[in-house]
Order: structure tokens, then sequence, then C-alpha cells
């Protein structure tokens, strides 16, 4: 037992390699029984994973060991419409496909119980990421540098891993749950020198820090925050729940400190979720949650590309006011529903508003980040009174964002994305 769960914490730390983009950047849910559910369950604990989204579930899960592993596919492209002008920064008309369509994301939660009312447990999972790799594309038909931004092969890698550490009590009707959250991430870009190189209507370039913009290799970047959580039980059959996780103030990328706003600070943004259990049968559950990603209070993510060009130079990318992604915050309703007896079988829908206005499509080629719907599955299959296996599957219809080009306004482009993912799960109850 003890070489197996160190075993698949190493892994964890190790292997997780996040190329999520569903709700913005974060995963739509954490364990295999949450995603057959669309990612609901603050108010609907089932397993050790359950700290990811509310620490309070973990006194009402037992003890047990659970370990998963998803096949995440995300397809990417962009459409670039109008031809280019070599007095502006256009882009190569036509449709570039991102390369990189398959990853493997593990993840790994244990539980357990001090006694009847009170849980410690730890998990270790990626939050989300970005991925992109557009090569091939040519410009001018060979006669410019080739790359999306005339710097050879374009895009960017964020992984994230979080190790939760959660302390859960049960007072009667109600639980409580802290978690004290380790943060590691690794980014890397590449083709974006062209952003510290004279540009029309920017002679030196819109990056405060051209040495420190693209094209070094992984940097890393640490942090530590906390999510607090409760459920109530109202009735018999309705469970009430509420968890928040504070931003997680991360160091600075130093490696791309002429990229990232404020010296290359990317932190992690702060998340809030409500949610309801309601049984509706001695065998089946409807769980339905809100939950909000406060995007904008991150300047990297949320900066609009406009502050690029403002004239006090504040607004080059890496500066104290430098232009980012440009994107919103999001909420999302997540809704579930879980039936069978012995074995449980689940499936659920969520709708989130796309967190990237039209304004922005440019830089987010590289972070195609406009999801909104997903449509899950999944099942709980039982094997003695200790072992269990799970199975979740995702389907994110194919969705678009289209606006002009901000360097070349003749110019249309279009990103888009579809989602696919399926994740197996295992359970040991001790």
């Amino acid at each position: 037992m003890k070489k197996l769960i160190s075993a698949v914490m190493i892994a964890g730390l190790l292997a997780t390699s996040t190329a999520f983009a569903t709700n913005g950047y974060f995963g739509h849910g954490y364990s295999t029984k949450e995603k057959g559910m669309a990612g609901a369950g603050v108010a609907y604990s089932q397993d050790a994973m359950a700290s990811a989204t509310n620490p309070a579930g973990l006194v009402n899960v037992g003890q047990r060991l659970d370990i998963g592993l998803a096949l995440f596919s995300p397809v990417r492209e962009y459409t670039v419409t109008g031809n280019p002008d070599p007095n502006t920064l256009s882009l190569a008309p036509g449709t570039h496909p991102s390369d990189n369509e398959a990853f493997g994301i593990p993840s790994f939660g244990i539980n357990w119980m001090l006694d009847d009312n009170n849980a410690i447990g730890l998990a270790v999972y990626g939050n989300g990421g970005m991925n992109t790799e557009y090569k091939d594309v040519s410009n001018y038909g060979g006669m410019a540098p080739d790359g999306t931004f005339y710097s050879g092969t374009a895009g960017i890698n964020l992984m994230q891993l979080f190790v939760n550490a959660t302390y859960a009590t049960k007072i009667e009707k109600h639980s409580l749950g802290i978690s004290v959250i380790g943060v590691a991430q690794s980014f890397d870009a590449t083709g974006l020198q062209a952003f510290g190189s004279p540009l029309p209507g920017a002679p030196n370039g819109i990056s405060s820090n051209p040495a420190a913009l693209s094209d070094n290799g992984d940097a890393y970047a640490y942090g530590v925050g906390a999510k607090i959580g409760w459920q109530g039980q109202a009735s018999d059959t309705l469970t009430i729940g509420a968890s928040y996780q504070t931003r997680i103030d991360m160091s600075e990328f130093d490696e791309y400190a002429g990229l990232f706003a404020n010296g290359g600070d990317f932190d992690v943004p702060a998340t809030g979720t409500i949610g309801i259990a309601l049984k509706t049968s001695p065998t089946s559950t409807l769980v339905v949650d809100v939950q909000k990603i406060y995007y904008t209070g991150v300047d990297a993510i949320s900066n609009p590309m406009a502050n690029l060009f403002n004239p006090d130079g504040s607004g080059a990318l890496g500066g104290s006011n430098g232009g980012g992604f440009g994107w919103t915050d999001m909420t999302i309703l997540k809704v579930g529903y879980e039936f069978g007896a012995v074995n449980k079988y689940r499936v659920g829908v969520s709708h989130g508003n796309n967190p990237i206005p039209e304004s922005e499509v440019m830089f987010n080629i590289l972070a195609p980040a406009v999801m909104e719907t997903h449509v899950t599955a999944g099942s709980t299959i039982p094997v003695g009174d200790v072992h269990e296996f799970n199975i979740a599957g995702m389907y994110a219809p194919e969705q678009t964002v289209s606006g002009l080009n901000p360097m070349d306004p003749r110019q249309t482009i279009d990103i888009t994305m579809e989602q696919f993912e399926i994740q197996v799960g295992y359970a040991y109850k001790f």
C-alpha cells in the first residue's frame, strides 16, 4: 500500500502535463466522478479528490485512495481572412491548426478519517494550462520570415501542479474544511520575438524587455494559497455547499519578464463556488453548482491588448500595465445527475460565458480558450467492498470567436477550439 501511494504521488508530481483550456484555462472538473457530472460537486463529495472542489467534503467520503488518468484532446486553429499588408503586422491568410492534440493528465487523492467527525487528506492534480504550437506558417510566399508572428514556430505552454493538503471536521449537520495549496507552474513561449523589434506604430517594439520575451526555455514559478469550504444538511434530501479559493500570489517568470505584465507576474485567479445536491429518490441525486473564476484579478490574463500602445509606455509587454490576453471573469453553471442502486451512472452539462472578447483575438491565437459548453457522462462500477472503477467522458462542441486584427484592421481573425476527454479512475477503500 505504501509503495502504491508513493508511486502515484511521484507520477503526479513529475508527469502532470496540463493542457486544459475548458473554463478559460481551468479544467471543467477534477475527480473522475465529478467529471461525469460536468464538474458539479461542491455540495456532493464522493471521493478523495473532493478537496479540489470543496475541502469540507472529505469528512463525508470515508478512508479511500483515488487515482485517475485523463486523455485530453483539444483541437485548436485560427483562420485569417484578408490580404496581408507589408506596412502592418499582417498575418498569413488561411487556416492554421495547432499541433499537440493529445495529453495524458494524472490525478491522485487520499483521505484518512481521524475519527467519525474529522479527516485529513492530500490531493495532487493539474488545475489548468494552455498549450499551442503553430508550425509551417509561410509569410508572403517565403519572402518574409516564417511563423505566425514572423519569428518561427509560435506557441506557449503553461503547466500547473497543485498539491492540496486538507483538514475537515463535522459539527452536527455542518461540515467545514480548509486546504493549504502549494502550486508549481512552468511556462515556455516561442515565436514572439517580433514584438520586441520595430513595428508599425511602435518603432522600439512593444516589449519592455525584449531579451525576456520569447524562446527562453522553461521558466518556473511557485506559490501558496488556501481554499475554505462548507457543506450543510438543510433537510434529509437537500445539501448546500460553498467554497472559495484565494488568489495565489506566484513568484515571477523572470525569463518572460518582457511578456507578462508586472515583470513576468502570472498569479492563479481566485475562484468561488456555491451549489446544492438534491436527493430525488433513494438511488438518484441532482447536483447544481455555480462557479465564478476571477480572471480580472490577474493583470497578465485580463489586461487588454490595447494597453500596448499607451503613450506613457506602461502598457508595453512586461510593463506595469502591460497588455495581456484581455480575458473577462467567467461564471459557469454546472448541472449533473447521478442514478443507480449498485453501479452508478452520471450525466452532466455545463455552460459558461466565453472569457475572450472579439477585440482580443490576436494574442489569443496563443490561448484560444473560447469554450462555453461541456457535455459529460460517466459511471462507477464497484468490485467487492473495497475496489471501485470509474470512467467519465466529455465533449465540448466547437466554438469560434471572430475579431479584427488590431495591427491590420482589414484582416479578420477567427480562433476556434473543440475538445474531447476520457478519464478512467480506480479507488481503494481502506
